[in-house]
């Protein structure tokens, strides 16, 4: 079989992502992890006597961004592959103005008995390279559909404003440029993202000497 059309069936194949079946329950996923992220605010919010989640959102990977994800990552870009190697295709977000109160929502989804979390990468206390950071739980959540109940995987990420930001105009100026000017922009986002984690830890600061008072 030729490049051209080896390339074409997985082009075919990667449409499995827009069939019926799988927005039904990617929504649904989604619309069930939003609604947790809700319960945990409501929770927290009775306890300390303030909002904690300010914004909440929730989004399919397009098969573009699925395809350069798995050429990135080396597989093969294929449904299958897709499907068992990209735990993010399926995302929520969820931002709140204090870095402590990511961790609070962490530790009450991990209560959830219908909510299995997989794997914790902690991008806060250990920033990626880039300067990002963001507390991500890969979770599975089951869904009922045509009679049968899948457990369907996906990614929650937590934020706070500040953090949210950060990554937003980190992703407008860095993918939009050549390489070379990437590179540049990269080291000064870096800096900044260190700017950030300060006046993070000096919210938390303030936020504690007014409950104090």
């Amino acid at each position: 079989m030729i490049i051209g059309e080896r390339q074409e069936m997985k082009t075919q194949d990667l449409k499995k992502f827009k069939s019926s079946s799988f927005l039904v329950k990617s929504n649904s996923a989604i619309s069930m992890l939003l609604a947790k992220l809700e319960i945990a605010n409501a929770e927290l919010s009775m306890k300390l006597g303030r909002n904690v989640l300010i914004n909440m959102c929730g989004r399919v990977k397009t098969i573009e961004s699925i395809q350069a994800k798995c050429r990135k990552k080396g597989y093969d870009a294929t449904y299958e592959c897709a499907m068992e190697k990209i735990n993010d295709i399926i995302g929520v977000r969820g931002v709140c103005s204090f870095e402590d109160d990511v961790y609070r929502v962490a530790e009450v989804l991990s209560t959830h008995q219908d909510l299995k979390i997989i794997k914790r990468k902690d991008y806060i206390q250990q920033p990626k390279n880039s300067g990002y950071r963001s507390l991500h739980l890969i979770v599975e959540i089951p869904i009922y559909f045509q009679g049968e109940m899948q457990w369907i995987r996906a990614e929650i990420q937590l934020r706070t404003t500040a953090m949210d930001f950060w990554a937003g105009v980190d992703h407008q100026l860095r993918y939009k440029k050549g390489k070379k000017e990437a590179v540049l922009i990269g080291k000064e986002l870096k800096e900044y993202s260190q700017a950030v984690a300060e006046l993070d830890r000096k919210m938390v600061e303030l936020r504690k000497r007014i409950d104090a008072i």
